[in-house]
């Protein structure tokens, strides 16, 4: 085999590994979405609101970056601008329903939250472990994949700490900061990505 077929098998098999694992890792994302919402409306928890919305932004980005694999350059930094913006959506919501949280007073059940947190943990790890090896392939769309599920294992840390706090203090304001927190750490991943969309876009430019 020549060294240009080589290095075209190489590609193609490359390729294929990333497109399972972007499959997989939205197949997760979509499906923890679910059960984090329904405890979330439950319990009336800010963090875990925040965080199944956040599932499900995951689940969205890792399709659209299934979807633009095969596009050009310049059209895939367009895409990683996007993502960006869709990134902030969680934030956002997150905004809203801690507002709503606070005027009401309402304190959600501890057990359940630390219990779904924990599992929240489990299954980001495991996206961002399944991400890691394509961290620096395909641009600024896989960029923004991993840097949701790396940010996510930290924001999971916080609501099963959380959810220990206001079991030993009844209070709300454990929830309502964490989940302010992944607001916050949302906004600097939409940061990172759309920074690296744009340097994309430019160097993409003929």
């Amino acid at each position: 085999m020549s060294e240009a077929s080589h290095s075209k098998f190489e590609d193609i098999a490359s390729n294929l590994a990333l497109r399972t694992t972007v499959r997989n890792v939205a197949l997760l994302n979509l499906g923890y979405f679910g059960v984090e919402f329904a405890v979330a409306l439950a319990i009336g928890s800010v963090s875990l609101f925040a965080d199944s919305v956040d599932f499900l932004e995951d689940a969205a980005i890792n399709l659209l970056i299934l979807a633009g694999l095969g596009f050009s350059p310049l059209r895939r930094a367009k895409l990683g601008m996007l993502l960006a913006v869709i990134i902030l959506v969680p934030g956002l919501a997150t905004l809203w329903t801690a507002w709503q949280n606070f005027s009401d007073g309402r304190v959600p059940e501890a057990l359940p939250l630390s219990l779904t947190g924990l599992g929240a943990f489990a299954v980001n790890l495991m996206c961002a472990r399944l991400l890691a090896p394509f961290r620096t392939t395909g641009g600024s769309l896989t960029r923004a994949a991993f840097l949701s599920a790396r940010n996510d294992v930290a924001a999971n840390v916080a609501i099963v700490f959380a959810g220990l706090a206001t079991a030993a203090t009844s209070s709300q304001w454990p929830d309502l900061i964490v989940g302010l927190s992944i607001a916050a750490l949302n906004a600097g991943a939409a940061l990172e990505v759309y920074q690296a969309a744009r340097n994309e876009h430019v160097s993409a430019k003929p």
